[in-house]
């Protein structure tokens, strides 16, 4: 072992890294996660192939009629462009002779596509995740245990596992906070361009995101304002960021105008109205304000208390991030009260967004994946904030807080356990409402002593696509996964699984030497 590769291994950044992208290998399935992550790669084939974005026969069950007639996604194109290396790639090894007669799922392409997207997306996340704890003035102790809660303790890690949106937005929203607020400190073009660049390429991924982008700035304002440092002051600065940002924005909006144009012949609509046109003409029956048709009050409260969505369920950080920013608010700096205060203010602006929305939970998802991207970065500060002021706050709250760590832990680990749809086919018979993790608990202890039939959790009535019952009635990651469809070769699933194996011990002792590294650090 060379004295670099020594010294690498005790830095406590390269481990981070290290750990981010051991954790993002181990919890993969081989497959995209959901139908949504599957379409979306349709739309990164198309954009370097022949082949359509939508083929006809997912219509209409998938696909909104566009300029000639022609079938075409509804997604943004974000995310079709963060695979497109991937897809280039794993489309070459799929053609190879050893490959090219294996066709079933997990297919070679999306095994690929899942691995090096979710691996990257993971590593990323935790260099900015670090980046912007340290520059909120956490040691770096703190900041390791920050970004650790985060990829372990959040529903973070589920969607590391199903690669929905999710966690390329997260990406992008960490790095324009960080780097707007590099350029509040040093007045850093450069920062500042990067910073709203990251935002603005978010407006590619889901339109929405738009709220991030006004969440940014409001953060800067908020540390102005905290810092008092008087209307003039901020007035300048308010002068001097719009100047870089807002073209920026500008710039990445008419990108995405453009490619609506493209599809659907308007700048100003969005599939939103284009689906809602079609879906009345297949259903007249659907109510004239169609897809905002769910009471307010419905849907701003399903996300903070209904069983099967609940965020206090999905992400128990947050209660221990509200209550220690609520408890230790005269003693944080103006910058953590600033973004502790955008962020509880972005959740709350994202659940108001949805809440009329008639598929405001999600749909099919772990949770609500509407709104799950703000909670995680309202529960960023939760760990270290606990670890900061643990002499302050006492040893009765630090247990509750290390309790409450655990407990979410448990609650990801499980999320890993099952293909999401499992609990949402059981409840069109168990009915509304059911508590989704007590339920995802059931099935896991009901799998490993081999009691799915017993306890009636192994009927294929559940589901009539043969394909979705063979997801469901395994663990879902991949080497359980290829056994499971039983197409692959023995050897292949061995290979497979002492790989798996080894990663899982890689990573255990990755995480070992991680803390080791920091204890010295101390």
């Amino acid at each position: 072992m060379t004295s670099r590769l020594r010294r690498r291994l005790r830095d406590p950044l390269f481990l981070l890294c290290l750990t981010a992208g051991l954790l993002a290998f181990v919890v993969q399935s081989g497959e995209l996660g959901t139908s949504d992550t599957a379409h979306r790669l349709q739309t990164t084939h198309w954009l370097w192939t022949a082949e359509p974005q939508v083929f006809p026969n997912e219509y209409p069950e998938f696909g909104l009629h566009g300029r000639g007639g022609r079938l075409y996604s509804w997604y943004g194109i974000g995310q079709s462009l963060l695979m497109l290396p991937a897809d280039l790639l794993g489309t070459w090894i799929s053609r190879w002779p050893i490959l090219s007669d294996y066709g079933d799922d997990p297919a070679v392409r999306s095994i690929v596509v899942s691995y090096i997207t979710s691996i990257a997306v993971n590593i990323l996340t935790a260099l900015i995740a670090f980046r912007l704890l340290r520059q909120l003035r956490f040691a770096t102790k703190e900041s390791v245990a920050g970004v650790l809660a985060l990829m372990f303790c959040t529903t973070h890690l589920h969607y590391t596992q199903n690669m929905m949106e999710n966690n390329y937005i997260m990406l992008l929203t960490l790095t324009g906070l960080s780097f707007q607020y590099e350029w509040l400190r040093t007045d850093s073009r450069r920062a500042l361009f990067i910073g709203s660049s990251a935002l603005g390429l978010n407006l590619l991924t889901r339109l929405t995101t738009g709220l991030d982008l006004i969440a940014a700035g409001v953060f800067v304002l908020f540390v102005l304002w905290f810092e008092r440092a008087g209307l003039e002051g901020a007035w300048r600065r308010l002068i001097a960021y719009s100047r870089i940002a807002a073209p920026i924005y500008l710039f990445f909006l008419a990108l995405d105008r453009t490619y609506q144009f493209y599809r659907f012949g308007s700048f100003t609509n969005t599939y939103v109205a284009v689906f809602a046109r079609e879906e009345r003409q297949i259903d007249p029956a659907l109510p004239a304000n169609f897809p905002w048709s769910t009471p307010f009050h419905a849907g701003f409260l399903g996300p903070l208390f209904q069983p099967e969505k609940s965020v206090f369920l999905f992400d128990p950080l947050l209660v221990l991030a509200i209550f220690l920013l609520a408890c230790l608010w005269k003693r944080l700096t103006p910058e953590l009260r600033a973004y502790g205060a955008t962020s509880l203010l972005l959740l709350l602006a994202y659940i108001s967004f949805y809440a009329r929305y008639t598929y405001w939970s999600g749909d099919f998802a772990w949770g609500d994946r509407y709104v799950s991207t703000t909670v995680e970065l309202a529960t960023l500060l939760a760990v270290p904030l606990l670890m900061r002021y643990r002499e302050h706050l006492g040893r009765t709250i630090w247990s509750a807080g290390c309790a409450l760590i655990a407990v979410s832990l448990v609650i990801q680990l499980a999320s890993l356990a099952f293909w999401l749809p499992l609990e949402i086919y059981q409840l069109e018979t168990l009915g509304h409402p059911t508590l989704v993790i007590a339920l995802r608990f059931k099935n896991i202890l009901a799998f490993a002593l081999g009691k799915m039939d017993a306890w009636g959790l192994n009927n294929e009535a559940m589901t009539q696509d043969p394909w979705d019952y063979v997801h469901i009635t395994t663990w879902n990651f991949l080497p359980f996964l290829l056994r499971r469809v039983g197409v692959a070769p023995g050897w292949v699933v061995n290979s497979a699984l002492a790989v798996w194996l080894a990663a899982t011990a890689a990573l255990g002792s990755v995480l070992l030497r991680l803390r080791n590294s920091l204890r010295v650090a101390a």
